[in-house]
């Protein structure tokens, strides 16, 4: 959805101006791609630094950098919940909030040497790399707060791709008094 957003922030039209393969099983396409006969592919890390690595490919633009802070990762829970449980929220948003402030302080390969262990599969040079394109494409926001800006650009990805019926109101969906909270 992301990527048809932005082809057509470009005046590129996804069904008249190209082929998009959408056959192709999500954790197969890098695979694919080298004997697809395709000349793109879309691809997640640590996928793309493989391809290049492998000397199939090479990165040429960042869907994150392309669409704006599209708030790919952002965490639900109950209204119900967030009421009874505001402690283990708050220190959910703090600890997260952390983890922001580390990665915004610290180099590419210190941090690639603090994730290894849970990126057995890929060396620490591939990690390197990867989290220098992340640091070089402002990937990782300074806090936590869910803009309404993002909020909206979500809607208009989700409405452009026929996948939302109704917009929702910033205010009905999104608190941000937790990510205030945890601000240094």
């Amino acid at each position: 959805m992301v990527f048809e957003f932005i082809l057509k922030k470009h005046n590129l039209d996804p069904a008249a101006d190209l082929s998009i393969d959408q056959s192709i099983s999500f954790g197969l396409t890098a695979a694919a791609f080298p004997s697809s006969g395709a000349s793109y592919t879309v691809e997640f890390e640590p996928f793309a630094t493989a391809l290049e690595k492998e000397g199939n490919g090479y990165v040429v633009a960042s869907l994150g950098t392309e669409s704006g802070y599209v708030p790919y990762t952002a965490y639900s829970a109950k209204k119900s919940y967030i009421e009874k449980n505001p402690q283990i929220i708050q220190a959910f948003t703090n600890a997260t909030q952390r983890g922001l402030d580390y990665v915004n302080s610290h180099s590419a390969e210190e941090i690639a040497k603090v994730i290894k262990p849970q990126f057995p599969d890929t060396d620490l040079d591939s990690l390197t790399v990867i989290v220098g394109r992340y640091k070089d494409q402002d990937t990782w926001k300074g806090d936590t707060i869910f803009e309404e800006s993002s909020f909206d650009l979500l809607q208009n990805i989700l409405e452009e791709a026929g996948e939302l019926p109704k917009r929702v109101p910033y205010e009905d969906l999104v608190t941000t008094e937790f990510s205030k909270k945890a601000l240094p």
